[in-house]
């Protein structure tokens, strides 16, 4: 029962990816030739793989990690409080080693969870696979290659899969379910699909260091409601 979890026992996770090139032509041949076999299952009729490079950050072969950030809820003089910490940079094996060790750290503590919106299907497998391919070891947490579903869910929380209540035919958005529980969300920040821009292009790391807090603020909120408990006010917020 969600209602039986310690909420302080969970570390809510939300990551942001982009290509792991600012374009096409930058990839080596051979990923170019893998892109164009890739991309061949969803570009619309007339589109070139060169066209639909931007989608690459989605994909943990052609994409890379640029932020990770992690939030707690916590009591402080007996209110909630809620503290959020980023590893970003545009090191990725560094971020991912800083990300690790920090689990690792919580997990010697006592037992932990982790909660993310779609999860199961991107945040967590995405994680484990950048930390394969750059060398980093995977935390044991994520380290699920080969486990049964019901082996992980009681650890590898995913509020997607919460609210689908076993109906798998759609996909439902952290914005969306916000809107339907009354969370309050920020009107003036980037979506996920600019975020490519923002650090290619607009070379500003810190603006994608914001959306990601503010996108695992807007999911530790989700949780208390799913758990049938009012949300945080926004001074509860705090970066560490």
């Amino acid at each position: 029962m969600l209602k039986n979890i310690n909420i302080e026992q969970i570390l809510f996770v939300d990551i942001e990816t982009v290509p792991l090139h600012p374009d096409f032509e930058e990839l080596p041949e051979t990923f170019q030739k893998l892109w164009d076999k890739k991309s061949a299952y969803f570009r619309q009729e007339g589109q070139t793989a060169a066209e639909v490079y931007e989608r690459a950050g989605i994909y943990s072969e052609f994409g890379k990690i640029v932020c990770i950030s992690v939030g707690t809820v916590y009591q402080k003089q007996g209110e909630k409080r809620f503290r959020v910490k980023s590893y970003a940079g545009h090191d990725e094996k560094k971020l991912l080693h800083e990300f690790v060790n920090m689990l690792e750290n919580y997990s010697r503590q006592g037992s932990i969870k982790l909660c993310a919106h779609n999860g199961q299907e991107f945040d967590y497998p995405y994680i484990a696979r950048r930390c394969l391919i750059t060398g980093v070891p995977i935390p044991k947490l994520l380290d699920i290659a080969g486990a049964k579903p019901w082996e992980t869910k009681e650890v590898l929380l995913d509020t997607l899969q919460l609210w689908k209540f076993g109906d798998y035919k759609h996909f439902t958005s952290l914005d969306l379910l916000c809107a339907i529980f009354e969370i309050p969300t920020p009107k003036d920040d980037i979506d996920g699909s600019q975020v490519a821009d923002v650090y290619y292009n607009q070379n500003d790391l810190d603006r994608i260091i914001t959306y990601c807090e503010k996108d695992v603020f807007a999911l530790a909120q989700l949780f208390l409601r799913f758990q049938g408990k009012s949300i945080l006010p926004q001074e509860a917020f705090e970066t560490a």
